[in-house]
């Protein structure tokens, strides 16, 4: 089983799929890590040689940032949103949509479920 930047990749998918399990990897830069590598994105993960993840693996150290150190700047980012005040980082803090979405009758997923405003019917 293939486990690059200690993440264990889905052993039946694809590699240029199966790279999209690293937080941080998407689509254009799984293809463009492949490409760089020479391994051929339609290789199973659970085919991979040891010398192949191991390329795999000190190129995604080197050249991205990525799993935990991504999440840390993330987080960071957010929490200095938050202590400067700005309008961002108040709705991050009352927990509402942040790119300038409708919230009157939607934001469900971001706000959770309703709450009952008044009191209960005798």
């Amino acid at each position: 089983m293939a486990r690059i930047v200690g993440v264990e990749l889905p052993k039946e998918k694809r590699m240029d799929v199966a790279l999209r399990s690293i937080y941080g990897i998407g689509p254009t830069r799984a293809a463009e890590i492949l490409g760089r590598t020479q391994i051929d994105p339609a290789i199973r993960s659970k085919d991979l040689s040891e010398a192949d993840a191991s390329k795999l693996t000190s190129f995604i150290q080197s050249e991205y940032r990525v799993e935990g150190e991504l999440r840390r700047e993330v987080t960071g980012n957010i929490k200095r949103l938050m202590e400067i005040s700005c309008y961002r980082g108040n709705r991050h803090k009352r927990s509402l949509p942040v790119r300038g979405q409708r919230s009157h009758t939607n934001a469900r997923t971001r706000k959770g479920p309703r709450r009952a405003v008044g009191g209960r019917k005798k």
